[in-house]
């Protein structure tokens, strides 16, 4: 899934709590209901939202669907971030050790 994807499906709050509520541990999708106050179907929505994302693992158990966070689509998007700040930071390092030298030679 594209990180443009999970990007836009953490922008909400709702599901940004929700993966909090998920990121350790699974959990069945009534329990993340009851955090909210919001209809059932609502929380499912956002629960929907997260999954096409490939934010969230569904397991069904019998008649429950539990829910977990899937740690390499994190993976994905931390290597999207290291790849946009780790040139900026490089740069941000040359600069700040060169006016440290030129600090030095005066």
């Amino acid at each position: 899934m594209p990180v443009l994807a999970k990007i836009r499906a953490l922008s909400n709050e709702t599901r940004f709590e929700i993966i909090k509520l998920v990121r350790d541990r699974e959990l069945e999708a009534g329990a993340v209901a009851r955090r909210f106050k919001m209809t059932r179907p609502a929380v499912s929505q956002h629960l929907g939202v997260l999954r096409e994302a490939g934010l969230l693992r569904e397991r069904r158990a019998g008649s429950k669907r539990l829910y977990i966070a899937r740690a390499e689509a994190f993976d994905e998007l931390l290597e999207f971030i290291e790849g946009y700040w780790s040139p900026r930071l490089r740069r941000l390092k040359a600069a700040a050790e060169a006016i440290d030298r030129s600090k030095v030679k005066k």
